[in-house]
Parts: C-alpha cells; sequence; structure tokens
C-alpha cells in the first residue's frame, strides 16, 4: 500500500469525517492514518466501516474513548509503525516532533503543514472539523521510492469539491 489518507480533528463532526473518508477512498486511499481528537465514538466507527486498514492515536479530546481502546486500532501517543519499509511515528500533541522515523503525523493544531526536516517528512493533515475556518481539510500522501507526493485537500463546509494542492519531497 502506497496511498495513506491522513485525517486529524475530525471532534464531533461525523459528516465531514465521511465526506473526507469518501473522497480520499475515491482519490486511492489504500490505509487510513488518523491523528486524534476524534471525540465521540461515531468518529471510530466511521473509521472502521471505511473498510481500510487504519491506525489512530487518542487525542485530548478523546479521554471518553479510552473504554474502546480494546474495539478500535487506537492507541495512545506517540505510536510506531511501518508503512512497507517506511518507518512511521503518529502523534496528536506536537510534543514529540523528533526526527526518529521517516515520517512524522501529527494534529491538534487544526492548521496543514507538509516540510521535511533531516531526513524526515513531517505532515499535519489540518483539520476535519472545520472548527478553526470555514474549511474542512485532510491529506492523501502517497509513497514513493525516490519521493513522497502530498495532495492537500480543503473544501468550505457549504461546497459540495474539495480543492486540491500538491507537495512533492525527495526521499
Amino acid at each position: 500500500m502506497n496511498k495513506i489518507a491522513i485525517l486529524s480533528d475530525s471532534h464531533h463532526k461525523t459528516d465531514l469525517m465521511n465526506d473526507a473518508l469518501i473522497h480520499l477512498k475515491s482519490m486511492g486511499a489504500q490505509a487510513v492514518v488518523h491523528c486524534g481528537d476524534f471525540q465521540i465514538k461515531e468518529n471510530l466507527d466511521l473509521l472502521k466501516k471505511a473498510n481500510l486498514p487504519y491506525v489512530s492515536v487518542f487525542g485530548n479530546n478523546d479521554m471518553p474513548l479510552l473504554q474502546y481502546q480494546n474495539d478500535f486500532k487506537i492507541y495512545k501517543e506517540p505510536h510506531y509503525f511501518k508503512i512497507g519499509d517506511t518507518k512511521c511515528k503518529v502523534m496528536h500533541l506536537p510534543y514529540y516532533l523528533t526526527p526518529d522515523t521517516d515520517i512524522v503525523f501529527f494534529g491538534h493544531t487544526h492548521k496543514f503543514e507538509s516540510y521535511k526536516k533531516e531526513n524526515t517528512l513531517f505532515i499535519n493533515p489540518g483539520e476535519i472539523c472545520a472548527r478553526n475556518k470555514p474549511l474542512s481539510e485532510c491529506v492523501l500522501l502517497e509513497i514513493k521510492e525516490d519521493s513522497y507526493i502530498i495532495k492537500y485537500y480543503s473544501k468550505a463546509i457549504t461546497d459540495t469539491k474539495y480543492k486540491e494542492q500538491e507537495f512533492i519531497y525527495e526521499r
């Protein structure tokens, strides 16, 4: 699998999370990374119903969801895992932003970011919930042998189509 949907900060907006999952699957997503702040169980259910392999972490608003830890692939942060031979780390709070893996996924700030530092790619997909701005945001990451291709998607909550921006980083 080389196309990964990246989501964060869905909070209580199940409709926007569902829209993002449908869009990212239509763009070829083969797995999902969620960087936390589901806030409600219904968002965990949507992630499971997407029928894609996924990994996720608890956000600072997810304490009520601790009781579902055994029912869903949701971990305490930071959580380390691999996508093929690519070492990854996912967290919600941006406190562990050390370049100790190939890719670091994080959330919490509700702002899209992608940058490379010391051979590590850092990605914050922004916010699904459209709380801090009237945009719902998500990312599709394509992992290639010699590059990372990031497609950043955003849409106003009144729109039906996502706008796309592309960023390419060497591996």
